[in-house]
């Protein structure tokens, strides 16, 4: 007998996993089902649609992430000590979870209920929010004298491309390839 909820995150890890083919097919109830070796009925007694199978995993990235934006945002002081760690973690966390990515992106959301798009662009504007508020602190610390907003935009556009580059390359170009020279330039902008 399972555990309650161990059966529910069986599906999301699948999902995930499906998400890691590089040849992005779009994913069927019926081929999750096949996967997990149970029928489609059985999928639906966790989730009342694919749909809440996605907010599933968008859930799991928010927690992930905003948990440890929140570590970061407790143990540096400093504005940009802040914001090269959370670019760092927005970009390692992509690599550790590559299906995520292509849900990040929107990619895996094409022809999925209108709502999940709309939560990841909610989930976007956090992110900016985040960066933002670094970009203040930064600011009242002397470390810059950048524009918060137009710098916080900038950084997560960079981010989004990034994830872009690393879903579009069939997961090859790793979005932390080089982060050094990467932020080193960031840093002469900010």
């Amino acid at each position: 007998m399972s555990v309650p909820g161990e059966r529910k995150l069986q599906i999301l890890q699948t999902l995930a996993e499906m998400l890691q083919m590089p040849a992005a097919e779009k994913i069927t109830t019926a081929a999750l089902a096949a996967r997990l070796q149970v029928s489609e009925a059985a999928l639906y007694r966790h989730f009342a649609s694919k749909a809440q199978m996605f907010e599933g995993l968008i859930e799991f990235i928010e927690q992930s992430l905003f948990g440890l934006i929140n570590k970061i945002t407790s143990a540096q002081e400093s504005g940009i000590a802040q914001l090269e760690a959370i670019v760092k973690v927005l970009l390692a966390f992509a690599e550790t979870n590559p299906g995520m990515t292509r849900v990040l992106i929107g990619e895996a959301l094409v022809n999925e209920n209108d709502r999940l798009q709309a939560r990841i662009n909610q989930l976007h504007d956090r992110l900016e929010a985040t960066l933002r508020q670094s970009l203040r602190i930064a600011v009242t610390q002397a470390e810059t004298q950048a524009d918060a907003n137009v710098t916080a935009n900038m950084l997560l556009c960079i981010v989004i491309g990034k994830w872009q580059q690393f879903a579009k390359s069939g997961f090859k170009r790793l979005p932390g390839a080089e982060f050094s020279m990467l932020w080193a330039a960031l840093r002469e902008k900010i």
